[in-house]
């Protein structure tokens, strides 16, 4: 009877393992890709306010959750799925971000450049110096407004990497992200 026990433990000691083994190989990718979100059309929104629960699921990665019922941080990597305004496909349109840049970011960064892409076509960086609040604002051509949704990236050249003030990566604070008609 002993050498049973012996022999069952010793097999649920090798199952224990081999599934142990078979489940650490099973690895979910973390990568972050841009893929729009299933919403509705008529459900997306030309403007994303940081605050605004309707148009939350827009935002694709990147963002932190609502601070000060107004706005999100945001890491060194953010986009967001925006509809493109009525007349843009034709006349092109202006892609705008309002955001701050706190004091505590821009007094260890000493500087911070915002790039954007949109519908794959990079628009040009805009350099910021200066703590509070600011704008960025670019043309985007019709090309890249043709469809029923976009997608808007971003990247910050500098920001807080995790750990360096908490355990969030920090990059600017948002309020708005939005395309407008020309």
């Amino acid at each position: 009877m002993r050498r049973l026990t012996t022999r069952n433990s010793v097999l649920a000691a090798f199952a224990a393992l081999t599934l142990t083994l078979a489940l650490s190989s099973c690895k979910q990718s973390t990568k972050n890709t841009a893929q729009p979100v299933a919403e509705p059309v008529e459900t997306l929104a030309s403007t994303v306010h940081m605050a605004d629960p309707k148009t939350a699921a827009q935002l694709l990665r990147g963002f932190y959750p609502v601070e000060g019922n107004a706005w999100r941080w945001s890491a060194g990597k953010f986009a967001v799925v925006l509809r493109p305004p009525a007349g843009a496909a034709q006349g092109g349109g202006k892609l705008v971000v309002k955001f701050v840049i706190p004091d505590s970011v821009l007094g260890r960064t000493k500087a911070m450049a915002l790039s954007g892409s949109i519908g794959g076509i990079a628009l040009t960086p805009e350099t910021y110096d200066k703590a509070g609040e600011q704008t960025y604002a670019r043309d985007v051509p019709s090309s890249a407004l043709a469809g029923d949704r976009v997608v808007a990236e971003f990247a910050l050249d500098k920001f807080l990497p995790a750990g360096a003030v908490e355990q969030r990566e920090l990059g600017i604070v948002v309020n708005s992200i939005g395309l407008e008609s020309k």
